[in-house]
């Protein structure tokens, strides 16, 4: 019992980790890049359609990847395999490919809401900064190296210590309903939220989930305090307090 609450929470931070990361680069990537262009009936449809997934329930989400994911001949993946002369793959069985498939799930789902709040921040920055470094022959890239990061790097350090705060929690729908509750998955996808759910629908032991959920919330909170301990001693203004 000790292993797997160990490895569910190893599993919930370093899942964490990686979502923290990728989300953080490729939210401001996707931010940057839509306040570039010019066309705005361009960027209306590239936002609203970056939003769509996130308010796709993940119980819809999950047949969406079983359509691609499909044991035998039936998944779009492996019909594409088998297209090109090799053997099907039986996806929620291997666990190897997991690691990959939840964390693009849960970049994918969420990159249009987190890139919301950094596209703001870069359009409501001062034209004279842009329009000073082009007179000076500064690039685009240095335009953005030099005046986009580090305007926004308050909200992301501000961002990231909220993040901090819950990396011992899981999004429950994501670990739950997209890899099936397949056994041979287990290792690779059971977390923390996951992990307190079965023990209350197998066991019913209610006072193991509560010190399991107890457990999130205070480490969570110390964590938090933590990094902003450190966030206020590198720069006051990025600190939550």
């Amino acid at each position: 019992e000790k292993s797997i609450f160990w490895g569910s929470l190893q599993n919930t931070v370093l899942y964490n980790v990686g979502f923290i990361a990728l989300n953080l680069i490729i939210s401001i990537a996707f931010a940057i890049i839509m306040s570039e262009l010019r066309n705005k009936k361009l960027v209306k449809v590239y936002q609203t359609m970056s939003l769509l997934p996130y308010f796709l329930s993940w119980v819809v989400i999950s047949y969406f990847v079983y359509a691609f994911l499909a044991p035998g001949n039936k998944g779009i993946f492996n019909q594409m395999i088998m297209h090109n002369g090799g053997m099907p793959v039986n996806w929620y069985q291997e666990p190897k490919y997991w690691v990959f498939i939840i964390l693009f799930i849960g970049v994918w789902k969420g990159i249009g809401y987190n890139s919301i709040i950094y596209f703001a921040t870069v359009m409501g920055i001062n034209p004279t900064y842009y329009e000073a470094a082009m007179v000076d022959g500064a690039t685009k890239w240095q335009q953005i190296k030099n005046i986009t990061i580090p305007q926004v790097v308050p909200l992301m350090t501000i961002l990231t210590i909220l993040a901090v705060g819950n990396i011992f929690r899981a999004d429950f729908g994501l670990f739950y309903n997209v890899p099936r509750q397949s056994g041979a998955l287990t290792p690779v996808t059971q977390v923390l939220d996951t992990y307190i759910y079965n023990g209350l629908a197998n066991t019913g032991d209610l006072g193991m989930a509560t010190a399991a959920a107890l457990y999130q919330s205070v480490v969570g909170f110390i964590l938090l305090m933590i990094t902003n301990f450190f966030a206020r001693r590198l720069d006051s203004d990025s600190a939550l307090f």
